[in-house]
């Protein structure tokens, strides 16, 4: 039987690019979801009245959720229709539809989970990136990678994916962020229930549109999110399901680094007030669990390296 593909298209400020998106979409695709998100420019109504797709249904929010919240109402009426596997691709013209067959491929073979575009995989596209957009994202995807625990993955914020829907049903989706976290977030719920997650090579298009992502605008936000989804993602993988090796690892690390941290600060500080040199002894007593914490939290680090998923779930996963 033939895997029954979705698309799903979140629509905000994207009237200019929405119709030549769909009109680039392959036959490959079975379902069109475009979400108007209480677009002000109306994209919906837009697409109602200029596409003749057959494909194509749209949704439209009464009030502005998001581009997450857009992206989850396109995978509920996905779900409801019985599609296989749902394709996000933003509509504002930087994503190539044609590359829907390559992003949906490791899914349909048994070899992923969720697939997501990676621009940094070509270096001679990655220098056409805009200078902010480009260090923004690196900072990003690198502290997705504590957050979300997969360390092989780049450019966590690319919104061009594809999903299995046995995994999509498996995932709480009234949990996740509905605004611009949303791709990070869901990288997180991915790894809660082991599910594996390929990077796909792409280039991005750059033309008139504008983003409506500001870096700056939400670093603060996106801090607190990634340290909230690191404590959980710990917590559930090292001491609540399972307690290996790396979970000892972790808590003498910290102890040990936060003790010698402390005695050895408090003991500097009444050196530099009294100014009398600090024993050897206590030197070293400051200096060793230290070290020895610093060891012991790199171990545990490369043990969480390794740990990432490596069996697709979809493929145990009842129907």
């Amino acid at each position: 039987m033939a895997t029954v593909i979705a698309v799903v298209i979140p629509c905000f400020r994207v009237k200019d690019h929405i119709l030549d998106v769909i009109a680039r979409l392959g036959p490959e695709v079975s379902q069109v979801y475009v979400v108007d998100d209480a677009c002000p420019q109306t994209s919906g109504d837009f697409v109602s009245e200029h596409c003749q797709d057959p494909r194509v249904k749209v949704l439209r929010h009464p009030r502005n959720l998001g581009v997450g919240g857009a992206v989850m109402t396109g995978y509920a009426e996905a779900l409801r229709n019985g599609a296989d596997v749902v394709v996000k691709v933003d509509g504002d013209g930087q994503m190539d539809p044609g590359l829907i067959p390559l992003f949906v491929a490791p899914i349909i073979k048994g070899q992923a989970d969720y697939t997501k575009g990676n621009r940094f995989y070509d270096l001679a596209q990655v220098v056409r990136m805009p200078a902010r957009r480009l260090v923004g994202n690196a900072l990003l995807s690198f502290v997705a990678k504590l957050s979300t625990g997969y360390w092989n993955l780049f450019d966590v914020t690319n919104g061009f994916t594809a999903i299995h829907a046995k995994v999509l049903r498996h995932l709480p989706m009234e949990k996740i962020s509905e605004r611009y976290f949303f791709e990070t977030d869901l990288l997180f719920r991915l790894n809660t229930v082991r599910a594996v997650v390929v990077d796909i090579p792409m280039d991005a298009v750059y033309g008139t549109e504008t983003s409506n992502l500001k870096i700056h605008k939400i670093f603060l936000e996106f801090a607190g999110k990634h340290l909230r989804n690191f404590s959980k993602r710990i917590f559930y993988n090292y001491f609540l399901r399972d307690m290996t090796v790396a979970s000892l690892e972790l808590v003498a690390g910290s102890v040990m680094l936060l003790f010698g941290l402390l005695f050895g600060g408090q003991h500097w500080a009444r050196s530099i007030a009294t100014g009398t040199a600090t024993p050897t002894g206590t030197i070293m007593l400051a200096a060793l669990p230290t070290l020895v914490g610093l060891q012991l939290l790199l171990a545990f680090v490369a043990f969480d390296v390794a740990n990432m998923p490596r069996r697709p779930i979809h493929v145990d996963l009842p129907d």
